[in-house]
Order: C-alpha cells, then structure tokens, then sequence
C-alpha cells in the first residue's frame, strides 16, 4: 500500500504594504522635490517661486509626521527619511538660493556663509534625532534651537523684504549674510524655542486665534511677502517668550523633585515608627502591612 505523499509546504507570503501608509513618507519626497526645486528656480531667475517652494516644502513637512499618526504609519524609515529631507529642502537649498541672490557677491565669505547655514542645519536634525528620547517632561512641548523649517524661512526674510521694497531700496549682501549667520546660529543653540504642534490654547483664546489666523491667510493671497514678513518678525518676538516659559517650567520641576522625600528617608522613618511601637510580633507585622513600602 502506497503511503499518502505529504503536503507540499506553502511559500511564505511577503508581509504587503498598504498605500495609505506609504502617504506619508510620499509627502516627505514631495517636501524634498519642492526644495530641490527651489533651487532649479533660483538658477532660472525666479525669485519668488523659488522662496515659494521652500515655503510648499515646510507645509509638507508640517503634514507628513500628522499624516503617519494618523494613519499609524510612523517608522524609523519615515524618521530618517524626514531628516534627509529637512536637511535638503531646509538647509541645502536655502543655503544655495540665499546665495545665488546675493550672498554671491560677496566672493568667498559668502559661499562660507552659505556652507555655514547648512552645516548648521545639519547638526540641528543630528542633535534633534540624538535627544528625541531624552527630554524631560518638561520639555516636551518646546524644541532646543529654532526649528530647520522655521530657520529656513526667516533666513530667507531679507529675500522676502527685497521683493516688497522693489527696485526703490536694496538690501545690502553683506546685511542678508550677517542676517543668514544669526539665523543659523539660533539653529543650533540652546535656546528653547515653542513647539507650536503641541501648543495648547485656552477656550477664551480659541476664537482671537482663528480670526488671527484668517487675517493671515488673506493678507497671504492679497500681500504675500509683506505677511510673510510679518510673520517672520513675530516669530522671533516669541523667542523671549519661550524662554521665559521655559525657564519657569525649569524651576518649578526642580522646585517639586527637591520638596518630593525620596525613598530612602521614607524608609528610615518607617523603621523609626516601627521601631518604637513594635513590641511583640503582632504589632511588627501590623505595622509591615500599612506601609506598603517594606513589603516590597
């Protein structure tokens, strides 16, 4: 009698992908490309649409770390993925378009305050992806240094303000590299700047913030630089206001871990405690099952 020949073995399936949580990552390139085009815009002259592609890169980069939590699609490939692209579309780029507009002209100080800014940028995204864990509590809702997207953009300003002023007022080089040497050092300090992702509003604040925000969102399509400016110089009023929120939040979390008993007096106390009431093994083992702590 023959034997039955045994089941063939199945090949392993490969474990798929769906598309949905490939959007984010897709985001990210697209941040990239814009940025890369930026530059593509610069070597042809055009101005405004090469500061108007790192400004579509920086809104890219606003979405694609929401889009991977909400879609659940976050990785250490996204992550990694998303600092190239900022240290492309952030720093490569605006560093080469800040210098093709006038940093050029000042010869070779000014390609060293190009490379500077990128550098700096660079080491930003480094320090960042080093201390993502770190951070105490705290900290959480604040980023250490002006954000790479943020960085970029108010470098670019003095471009911005060359385009409100026209032809009547110039913008020296020298100005705009002192201005891009600024910016790329509060890139990489210490200084705790707000994470405005994870900023809270109070309910009374809710509806001035919205009016605020549509009076930006016109002021965008009727006067584009002229807002853009104007944003740019109210975010940097708001440094000081990081720091000093910053700074309270600081002392008041080592004001509670100075006040807070640490385990080894708690423990000495309850020995004291004990040791004073137990007089038989009734009372000792009494005394063991109200404090948790000698239990453990």
């Amino acid at each position: 009698m023959l034997k039955p020949t045994a089941r063939k073995r199945r090949a392993p399936r490969l474990k798929g992908m769906t598309v949905a949580r490939l959007i984010p990552n897709m985001i990210t390139v697209a941040a990239t490309c814009a940025g890369l085009s930026g530059i593509r815009f610069a070597l042809d002259g055009r101005w405004e649409v090469a500061l108007g592609a790192i400004l579509v890169a920086a809104v890219l980069d606003a979405l694609d770390g929401r889009m991977a939590r909400l879609l659940h699609a976050t990785s250490d490939f996204g992550a990694q993925l998303d600092s190239l692209s900022d240290f492309v579309a952030f720093g490569v780029s605006p560093a080469l378009i800040m210098w093709l507009w006038g940093l050029g002209d000042l010869g070779g100080p000014g390609w060293g305050i190009a490379l500077f800014f990128a550098m700096c940028c660079g080491l930003r995204l480094a320090r960042f992806n080093s201390r993502l864990d770190k951070l105490p509590p705290y900290a959480y809702n604040y980023f250490q240094g002006i954000p790479a997207p943020a960085g970029a953009a108010v470098a670019m300003m003095p471009m911005a303000l060359g385009f409100v002023l026209g032809d009547t007022v110039s913008i020296p080089p020298l100005a705009s590299g002192i201005w891009v040497v600024a910016i790329a050092l509060l890139m990489v300090s210490e200084l705790p700047t707000y994470s405005f992702k994870k900023f809270k509003l109070a309910p009374r604040w809710v509806l001035p913030f919205m009016v605020t925000v549509g009076l930006a969102l016109a002021g965008l399509f009727s006067a584009p630089w002229e807002t853009l400016s104007l944003v740019g110089v109210v975010y940097l009023t708001t440094l000081p206001m990081s720091v000093r929120s910053f700074s309270r939040l600081k002392a008041e979390a080592e004001r509670l871990q100075t006040d807070e008993p640490s385990v080894d007096e708690m423990s000495a106390d309850e020995a004291k405690s004990d040791g004073g009431t137990g007089k038989d093994g009734d009372a000792d083992n009494t005394s063991a099952s109200i404090h948790p702590l000698r239990n453990s």
